[in-house]
């Protein structure tokens, strides 16, 4: 019998990073990492156009989607070619999804049986080996963050695992203010585009120590001094001038933009981890992965709840749309949806006051009648039947409208043969 093992069950680590940072050197080392401990994790690759990967993957994107093929059959470039692969990509995220749950024995809810009036459970783990999965995304970020396969590839994963974005940042490359704070403005767009939990792993901490990242974080006054320094020596975007040509120090609006960004991202960095490794030594590793055991359960302490209220949403909205429609469709058959017996599929029932006319018609009623059966065609009836309707018909009506009106009897009777004389002669 299966049991809940929340805590056990798998989380997938998306790795993201700017090309140059290490990524894919970064993927191999965890990848080693988890299996030195003997818990080998599931693999992914998402890029399309990569040449070799330095690690087994379970699943590659490469296997079932040619990328040059791709740019020849569509007329695209380099950026085209794998944007249109992750679409294409994405038209199986089912698939893909079905088989990652089965390989870490995650039962969905709505595929457990349940008994009784037993709460279902949001999803259960069947004991499977692997607590995580790992998954490497192309090195054109944008092409992967802010595309609609990205975002699908990404709210199908969280749907049903914890998931952790990795954002990896070349730690040489980040010395300066300026672009510390550009990866910290993109790092805050990828944060809010997802809503995922996020881990900064600094790179390449073989080359340069990471803590002045993390003072600059956590100490508005040590990036403050920092900026400064760069101020007094024109130096900004970690060369002399700058990267756009002579130093803008002296006008005073590099340092105010900065000091601006700084202070709006102070909110931003409350909610991070930060982490420092080295994907070449291994340096850091076990702090990376005690950062992903805390945003795996910040993931089930937030994430979830809000991924399961947002769902109710969308399926209110459905049920209120459908809603919408049902009654639109009720009023355009003119269908009374108010009557005891619910919406009536026989004829509409007369009115009391129809009824009433109907069983006591009055005297223009009945002229009407006969102007009208003055009208019709002598040929339509039978001519052994059509003295008997008269007789009938108009005898019937007359002696019953004036026995209301206290009329003679006799009177109604000579009327009546009046009446069809004159009728015949006619």
């Amino acid at each position: 019998m299966a049991t809940n093992t929340r805590a056990q069950e798998a989380t997938a680590i998306v790795c993201i990073g700017m090309a140059g940072s290490g990524k894919t050197t970064f993927m191999q080392r965890i990848n080693s990492y988890l299996h030195s401990k003997r818990t080998p994790p599931y693999v992914v690759n998402l890029d399309p156009a990569v040449r070799i990967v330095p690690f087994d993957c379970n699943i590659d994107i490469r296997e079932s989607i040619d990328y040059k093929e791709v740019m020849k059959q569509y007329n695209l470039g380099p950026n085209g070619g794998i944007l249109t692969s992750l679409n294409l990509f994405a038209t199986k995220v089912d698939q893909v999804l079905g088989i990652l749950e089965r390989r870490c024995g995650v039962i969905p809810a709505e595929a457990q049986p349940q008994e009784g009036n037993a709460k279902p459970k949001e999803q259960e783990n069947t004991g499977s080996d692997i607590k995580h999965i790992l998954i490497d995304t192309p090195g054109q970020i944008e092409v992967f963050v802010w595309s609609a396969s990205g975002q699908i590839l990404l709210s199908s994963l969280a749907s049903s695992f914890p998931t952790v974005l990795a954002y990896v940042i070349d730690t040489p490359r980040t010395a300066s203010t300026s672009t510390f704070m550009s990866n910290m403005l993109y790092a805050c767009s990828i944060l809010y585009k997802t809503r995922l939990p996020m881990i900064l792993v600094f790179n390449k901490t073989d080359v340069q120590s990471a803590d002045f990242a993390k003072d600059w974080m956590t100490d508005f006054e040590a990036f403050q001094a920092a900026l400064r320094r760069e101020e007094e020596t024109g130096v900004y975007g970690g060369s002399e001038g700058g990267v756009g040509g002579p130093a803008v120090g002296g006008s005073g609006y590099m340092s105010s933009l900065l000091n601006s960004m700084s202070l709006m991202l102070e909110e931003f960095y409350s909610h991070l981890s930060v982490v420092g490794v080295s994907a070449m030594t291994g340096q850091g590793i076990d702090e990376f992965f005690t950062a992903v055991d805390e945003k795996a359960d910040e993931f089930r302490k937030d994430y979830r709840p809000e991924l399961a209220r947002k769902r109710a949403e969308r399926a209110k909205e459905g049920d209120d749309k459908k809603e919408k429609e049902l009654s639109k469709f009720m009023n355009d058959l003119n269908m009374d949806k108010n009557s005891q017996g619910g919406p009536m599929t026989g004829p509409r029932r007369k009115s009391k006051k129809a009824q009433e006319e109907e069983d006591h018609p009055t005297i223009s009623d009945m002229e009407d009648d006969s102007q009208d059966a003055e009208d019709e065609d002598p040929d339509d009836y039978d001519d052994d039947n059509f003295n008997d309707d008269m007789d009938d018909g108009l005898t019937g009506r007359y002696k019953r409208a004036l026995a209301d009106s206290g009329g003679n009897e006799q009177e109604d009777m000579s009327f009546a043969r009046y009446i069809k004389k004159s009728s015949m002669n006619g």
